[in-house]
């Protein structure tokens, strides 16, 4: 018995992570622009974010709901 590929969970939460991404960019901006050293923390969970993005987009591309290979 085959399993159905995780193409739409993974095309769901890819965008949904690059929303995150988008988000947190402009909050790492805004604190910047205030003098906060906050943005630090913002620009961490960008990159965290942007990694996830690629991650589910290449899994949701292949269509496997396994582990994504090189």
């Amino acid at each position: 018995m085959s399993t159905p590929p995780a193409s739409g969970p993974a095309r769901r939460l890819a965008l949904y992570a690059l929303i995150v991404c988008v988000l947190s960019v402009a909050a790492a901006v805004v604190s910047f622009v205030r003098g906060s050293w906050l943005g630090i923390v913002w620009i961490l969970l960008a990159g965290l974010s942007s990694n996830m993005t690629w991650y589910y987009a290449r899994r949701g591309r292949t269509g496997r709901s396994g582990s994504v290979s090189g």
